[in-house]
């Protein structure tokens, strides 16, 4: 038999049952929803989560595809939920239409994989079959793929420009504190590969987080993102 102690506070509420519905609690947070099946084990270190439906093409008659669920036992499935996810759920929770578009997103998790594709690269087990999938054919070597993705991503960088999108101007020392200008390129690397949201951004540059500078900051990344998916 274990012994277990139970502290009662000044109100006569037990610690114990407290610490059981916070425990409880998180366990909710990872359960796997009926949706997903029984197959996919309840991780509540796993975080916040979107349940999504994978789809593949499928042959339909002679030279005609269409599109039907592929995921296990064509049950949906689990996906990390990222920055852009976590901005779309606050905007949906205020009723308010989500500031980035979905190209804007799409090029914004595009560079977020190619960034951490080729930071891989070098480390055992690393695969770079995505990269060579989308090659010419030509040279389909590891350092050609290496190569090409350091190439986009010089590209896209030069896309971002050398701007900042909140400047220090001519504030004086004593009165401007801490603040530091955020450069765009920081802007996105830190929400795009970092994973991080807006107010993270303001705060590690020393400004306060408000209704100005997350708007100032939210339009700098809008731009941002525009203007690498400028074709």
């Amino acid at each position: 038999m274990k012994d277990f102690v139970v502290i009662v506070g000044p109100d006569g509420a037990a610690r114990l049952q407290a610490e059981a519905e916070r425990i409880e609690a998180i366990k909710a947070r990872g359960a796997v929803p009926e949706v997903c099946g029984d197959a996919i084990p309840n991780a509540p270190a796993r975080g916040a989560f979107r349940v999504f439906q994978p789809t593949r093409l499928y042959p339909d008659g002679k030279d005609s595809y269409v599109a039907k669920p592929a995921g296990y036992r064509g049950r949906p499935a689990l996906q990390r939920a990222d920055v852009f996810d976590r901005m779309a759920a606050s905007a949906a929770r205020s009723k308010k239409p989500m500031f980035l578009s979905h190209a804007q997103v799409c090029i914004g998790r595009s560079y977020r994989d190619l960034v951490e594709r080729h930071a891989c690269a070098g480390l055992k087990c690393s695969s770079i079959e995505p990269t060579r999938s989308r090659g010419s054919g030509r040279g389909g070597g590891f350092m050609d793929a290496v190569l090409r993705d350091r190439q986009e991503i010089e590209r896209l960088r030069r896309r971002i420009g050398a701007g900042s999108a909140l400047v220090v101007r001519r504030i004086r020392p004593s009165k401007r504190g801490s603040r530091t200008s955020i450069p765009d390129q920081r802007l996105v690397d830190m929400v795009c590969v970092e994973d991080r949201p807006l107010s993270d951004v303001l705060k590690a540059h020393g400004w306060s987080v408000s209704g100005e500078t997350s708007q100032t900051l939210a339009k700098a990344l809008e731009a941002a993102l525009e203007r690498m998916n400028d074709r």
